[in-house]
């Protein structure tokens, strides 16, 4: 019998040996079931041989084959196997990761069968008067006798499924089903709305790119915001769906989708379909097998939709492409632009990386010359650039957080009919809740961070591990109840703004305010109509987003920002910036920019104040490549976790000991630690790790495999949680 090594979702970098009984055929990518401990299991065929390393007469055969063709594409396929190796992560976590979770589940991995209800060639014949003591039924054959009736249908027509069942007993009625028709959009493919005039910059990135068309080329698009980025997409979209092949458009988060969708659906009449988290499963399945059939034109998604297959794929384009949100923080961790990049390359595609803030990563990768880059240094339209000022807040008498001057300039600006945003990264009413008379301060004891107050809910919340607590009455170390909020959250923003502002109407957008399914779409609605004047935000509100009438954005609070342990922080705060600054002033207005700080003078600051981004980018460049970090090296880190603050130490000097052993091992690499993580607990385990630093990224990936053949062998491997973060963007 064949054997048949399969892949499923268990936290093991191995696959599982299964016989495949007499008559059945599997290939690889196919879903099966199978037997695993007392229970059925569904898993993915990696592989077809005829010999196992386990004694034959000990495997257990596979239930059923699920599949009669692989699920997964070539391309997909190829890029998941790839990814695996490289993240060094359980292949069986990978495959089942990059599937809808209908399919997880073993659901049919194709569009449902619809069913429909018609006449019998005795109900076409029957006297229709002879069902005059039954009206409905009478109603429904009147009706059947016109035509087939979908059954999803009959809830809209005036008589009821009962009916029917009632003429199917007569023999006068009956179901069947039939395969839904595939929709080819190709033949109708029209652009339906209106071309904007691409000015000289856009026009020779998009002749750029289809000149490449036919094969792979990675496109760095850096335009500032503003200069019409969305447009150039568009336009390269155009060509492509031309040709009848399909687009995959990746967005970091949920928060840009409306706007994106909106102006890709206006543009072309052809289909296009969202993939993100907020879908339920079945629309998730039915976006995934449309894009797989070639039914969509267009797919639009978060980081996960990259492992979408496609029918004819001919271009992908990630928007923001600097953003963090492309890096999977759990589980398996990997960077969606980067497999993407992967993904063209494989598939002999172009991709587009857009950016008005590009990661250090990828202009890295234009200096190397592995991508070539686009600049549109205007801004679109009439645009100017906004004038940008700084307020010190040090010896001012701050109001709701505000300076005087900042207050006296929104006013000017509500005054010209205008509207304002206010950038708070701090949702919460207040970041932490104090004792007044003995300084207890509300701690979450799982994670020795701060609690939020969330005074709308009434509830303390940590935002790290996401657990509540009733507002205490008294302070629980004196019995005092004089307790009192500490710091600005954008919910105690949008309540101390109402008395300076009155009549003014404002919009909070944050995760609190947009929970709620079609939540951001109702309030960018109407912001757009121009019912909101202040917009309070967190990053929600910095990214991508179009407000014709913003004319003046502030930052209220990003001290915290300039002083940080993590490398990375002046390369986020200076993308921040710069994006946050991109919303003022887009139609022609002339937009204005205030940044509130106790220290003007800091060097980060004068840099992109005076010489923008590209400076900053240039100097962070050079600065990291003295100091000898990514992207001139390569990170690798080993993260661990316990409940007592002991074994995860002990697991990674253990390691420590096994790497420096090791015959892999060269002096390029250095080792950091184990040292406590950043966020040293969170939800109630102290966490460790070790950085591994290496020169070149091939040598540490074989020094890492190395280390994971014997990880196991370690006496702490089991007594701790650990994961591995390759390329990782979180110290």
């Amino acid at each position: 019998m064949p054997v048949v090594h399969v892949a499923l979702p268990v936290p093991l970098p191995r696959t599982f040996d299964y016989l495949l009984p007499d008559g059945i055929q599997a290939k690889a990518g196919c879903r099966v079931n199978v037997p695993f401990g007392k229970q059925q299991r569904v898993g993915v065929v990696v592989a077809v041989s005829e010999k196992s390393e386990l004694p034959i007469n000990e495997l257990k055969s596979v239930v059923e084959v699920l599949d009669s063709e692989p699920v997964f594409s070539q391309s997909v396929w190829r890029l998941l196997l790839w990814a695996a190796e490289y993240y060094h992560h359980p292949i069986g976590d990978v495959l089942f990761h990059a599937l809808p979770i209908l399919l997880r589940q073993g659901k049919n991995a194709s569009h449902a069968p619809v069913w429909y209800w018609f006449a019998t060639e005795q109900g076409q014949a029957v006297d229709i008067n002879s069902l005059k003591r039954s009206p409905k039924q009478q109603q429904a054959l009147a009706a059947l006798r016109q035509g087939r009736i979908w059954r999803h249908q009959v809830e809209a027509l005036d008589f009821n499924d009962a009916a029917l069942q009632g003429l199917r007993k007569k023999g006068l009625s009956e179901l069947a089903c039939e395969a839904p028709a595939l929709i080819d959009w190709r033949d109708g493919f029209a652009v339906s709305g209106d071309r904007l005039r691409l000015n000289t910059e856009q026009a020779t990135a998009v002749g750029a790119i289809h000149s490449a068309s036919d094969r792979f080329s990675a496109w760095l698009l850096a335009g500032v915001t503003g200069s019409g980025k969305t447009e150039v997409y568009l336009s390269v979209l155009e060509n492509v769906l031309a040709q009848g092949k399909q687009a995959l458009v990746m967005v970091p988060e949920i928060g840009l989708t409306p706007q994106t969708i909106a102006r890709f659906r206006e543009r072309f009449n052809a289909p296009v379909e969202v993939l993100h988290s907020a879908l339920n499963d079945s629309e998730r399945l039915s976006a995934w097998l449309k894009a797989k059939n070639g039914e969509a034109a267009i797919v639009i998604g978060t980081r996960s939709s990259l492992f979408t297959p496609f029918k004819n794929l001919g271009v992908i384009v990630i928007d923001e492409e600097h953003d963090s949100s492309y890096k999977q923080q759990e589980g398996w961790r990997y960077h969606a632009r980067d497999l993407a990049v992967y993904r063209a390359h494989s598939e002999q595609i172009p991709i587009i990386l857009g950016s008005a803030t590009p990661a250090l990563e990828t202009l890295h990768n234009v200096q190397q010359r592995k991508y070539h880059l686009l600049r549109l240094t205007r801004r679109a339209g009439n645009a100017r650039p906004a004038t940008q000022h700084v307020l010190d807040l040090k010896g001012q008498q701050v109001q709701a957080g505000l300076a005087p001057a900042l207050i006296a300039r929104m006013r000017q600006h509500l005054q010209a009919n205008n509207q304002v945003i206010l950038f708070l990264n701090r949702r919460g009413f207040a970041p932490a809740l104090l004792c007044h008379d003995c300084g207890w301060i509300a701690e979450c004891p799982r994670c020795d961070h701060y609690y939020t107050l969330h005074q709308a809910q009434h509830h303390l919340r940590c935002h790290h591990c996401d657990s509540q607590r009733p507002v205490p009455r008294q302070c629980p170390s004196c019995g005092s109840t004089h307790m009192v909020p500490v710091g600005l959250g954008t919910e105690q923003l949008e309540q101390a703004l109402t008395p300076f502002f009155p009549g003014v109407a404002i919009s909070r957008i944050d995760r609190d305010t947009t929970s709620r399914k079609g939540a951001l779409e109702q309030q960018l609605a109407e912001v757009h109509r121009g019912g909101a004047r202040i917009l309070i935000g967190t990053q929600m509100l910095a990214k991508g987003h179009h407000f014709p009438d913003v004319t003046l954005v502030a930052l209220l609070d990003v001290d915290g920002a300039l002083f940080s342990a993590d490398f990375r922080s002046a390369e986020r705060f200076a993308q921040l910036y710069t994006q946050v600054a991109g919303r003022a002033g887009r139609a022609g207005k002339q937009g204005e920019v205030v940044l509130q700080t106790h220290h003007p003078d800091h060097p980060l600051l004068q840099t992109l104040l005076h010489k923008g981004y590209d400076a900053f980018a240039d100097q962070a460049l050079a600065e990291r490549q003295t100091l000898q970090l990514p992207p001139w090296t390569s990170h690798v880190i080993i993260r661990a976790e316990d409940h007592n603050n002991q074994q995860a130490p002990l697991f990674l000097q253990q390691l420590r000991n096994l790497l420096q052993a090791s015959p892999l091992v060269d002096n390029q690499l250095w080792i950091l630690g184990p040292v406590p993580a950043l966020a040293a607990k969170r939800g109630g385990r102290y966490r460790w790790q070790i950085l591994l630093q290496h020169p070149s990224r091939i040598r540490l990936q074989h020094i890492v495999s190395g280390a994971l053949t014997l990880i196991n062998t370690l006496p702490e491997a089991r007594k701790v949680k650990w994961v591995l973060d390759v390329d990782p963007i979180e110290s």
